[in-house]
Parts: C-alpha cells; structure tokens; sequence
C-alpha cells in the first residue's frame, strides 16, 4: 500500500491497496507450492490462514501510524536517486541520515530483515501464531518490493500527469490478467543474507520505474482519449478507472513485466520462509493431526487464529 492510501477513507483506500488484495492473496497462496515437503505439510495446513493474512499490512495502516513507511522506498530522494548511496544497514543508514528522514523516505528493506528475523524467532519457538502471522506479513512486503511503484517518490505518477498509474499497474492488470499467467515458479532456494537480497528486490524494481512511466506516457499520446477510461464493478461498487482495451495494450507493451515481478515475488517468498525455517535450526514443527480429531476442531482453530484480537 502506498504511503499516501494509508490517509484516504478505508473504501477508498481498499481499492488502490498495493498489488491489490487480489493479487497479495494469490502471491502468497502461490508461494506456498515452492516449499519443499517437509516444511510444505505444515504451510498448505494452514495455506487459508497464511492467504487471508496476507493483507493485513495493508489493514493496519489505518491504526498504526508506524506502518506505512515499511510498504516503500524513495530512492530518488537519496543522493541523486543513486541507490548505492544509500547504506544497507539500519545502524549505517542512521548514522548517515537522521531516523525521521529514513523512515520519511520508507523503510521496505529494512523492515523485511526485521520481520525475516521475527519469523526465525516464531520457528525457534515453534509458535504458531507468530509463524503465520510473520509468514503472511514478510510476503505481503516481499511482494511490495517487487512493484516499480514502491521505490520512487512519483509512486503514483503525480509528478508526471499519471495519476492513477500506481492502482492501475498493481491492482488492475492482475485482475484482469492473472488467469493467463504462469505462476508454478520452481522450488524455493535457501537465501544466504536475506538483507542483500531485499535491497538486490529494490534495485530490480527501481531500474523498471522509468519503463513503468514512459509506456504508459506514449500509449496515452497515442490511444483515442475517449476509450482509454472506463468502469468496473467491484465490491458492488461502480468505479472509473482505465478501460479493459487501454489495459491490454498497456500490459501488452510492457511484455510481461507483471508476471514477471509476480513470479519473482512468489519465488522469493517462498525461499525467504524456507530460509528462516533453515536459520531456525529446521525444527520439527507439531502439525499432525490427532487421529481421532474432526474436520470441525481444525476448522474452529483457524478462525481462532483468524481472529483479530490473536495479531493485534
């Protein structure tokens, strides 16, 4: 979610969510299918739960002031938008800049390493709540850092007369064009420094912002102005945005951007869950089934978990 959604009304605010919620469920339902067995047996146990929380990030926005920030990074607000300029450490990074501006310009690398770390606690300590809840929250902001949007200051073409691209490449193509993407990515792959790799995610996203902008910009000067907006119905509500033709072509000339960063993002997903599991001493986590428990115990365990007063 960007950082300005977070102060929009809620209806509002839950249509422009960062790669919608739509696509945030299917990343992390995704991502579970990567996972070898034996840590696979206990993610699809619990692959609802892990789904729906997915999302959750994007809910606390409207009660934690603190939240926002960790969705995004401003790269072009550091040095010349130069990347290396910025100290992949916190403590460096604090050292070069003042805290209130790092956390201004959003803090997305960083709070992956914190909440990576936060889940090879919960596996230490065999957990479960905390190992769903750091599970689905460390795939909700993998899988922001993987959207071209999420690094720049200009995250929602405001600086460029393209207001509204921000929704348009993270919620709108999915929706429309999920179905046709290939989203079996491989197996997850154990992540030496899960540091390196968040800012090596943030770079990748940042060197596409420019293609992101300029396809857009050109298929605007060249497609007829009365077809390229339209309305959708979504939550039964009637909302403009950019019409099923103008979609097409914009996600036909960015050839396969979006899947791309999807795939990437599940992949990454996977290997950084597998990876804590690794640094957490690969414990045998307790999720057998009691031969003689019913479908309803495990269904009535989950909505427990589901619960808000568990996460918050």
């Amino acid at each position: 979610m960007s950082r300005r959604i977070c102060l929009l009304s809620a209806p509002l605010a839950l249509l422009l969510s960062s790669w919608g919620f739509f696509a945030h469920k299917l990343i992390n339902q995704h991502a579970v299918h990567t996972l070898p067995a034996e840590l696979a047996v206990f993610y699809k146990k619990y692959i609802q739960l892990i789904t729906e929380k997915a999302v959750d990030p994007d809910k606390r926005c409207y009660v934690d002031t603190l939240e926002s920030p960790r969705h995004f990074i401003d790269i072009d607000d550091y040095d010349q938008g130069q990347i290396d300029s910025i100290p992949i450490h916190w403590s460096q990074a604090k050292e070069k800049y003042q805290e209130r501006q790092l956390r201004a310009h959003g803090i997305i690398p960083w709070q992956i390493q914190l909440t990576y770390q936060k889940l090879v606690k919960a596996f230490r300590d065999k957990e479960l709540q905390d190992i769903i809840r750091h599970s689905a929250d460390l795939g909700h902001y993998l899988a922001d850092a993987h959207v071209p949007l999420h690094t720049t200051r200009n995250y929602n073409g405001q600086y460029t007369g393209q207001i509204g691209i921000h929704a348009f490449w993270e919620s709108r193509i999915p929706e429309m064009f999920a179905k046709r993407y290939n989203l079996l990515v491989g197996k997850a792959a154990y992540i030496k420094s899960p540091l390196d790799t968040a800012w090596l995610i943030v770079k990748e996203s940042h060197e596409r912002v420019a293609d992101v902008l300029a396809i857009e910009r050109q298929l605007a000067r060249e497609f007829p102005k009365d077809r390229q907006r339209g309305y959708i119905k979504r939550n039964n509500i009637l909302v403009a945005t950019y019409s099923d033709a103008y979609t097409e072509k914009y996600h036909e000339r960015m050839q396969g951007m979006v899947e791309q960063r999807m795939r990437a993002s599940i992949r990454r997903i996977g290997s950084f869950w597998f990876s804590a599991w690794v640094d957490a001493g690969q414990p045998t986590l307790d999720i057998k089934r009691k031969r003689n428990a019913s479908k309803d115990t495990v269904e009535t365990s989950n909505r427990k978990i589901l619960g808000r007063d568990e996460w918050h």
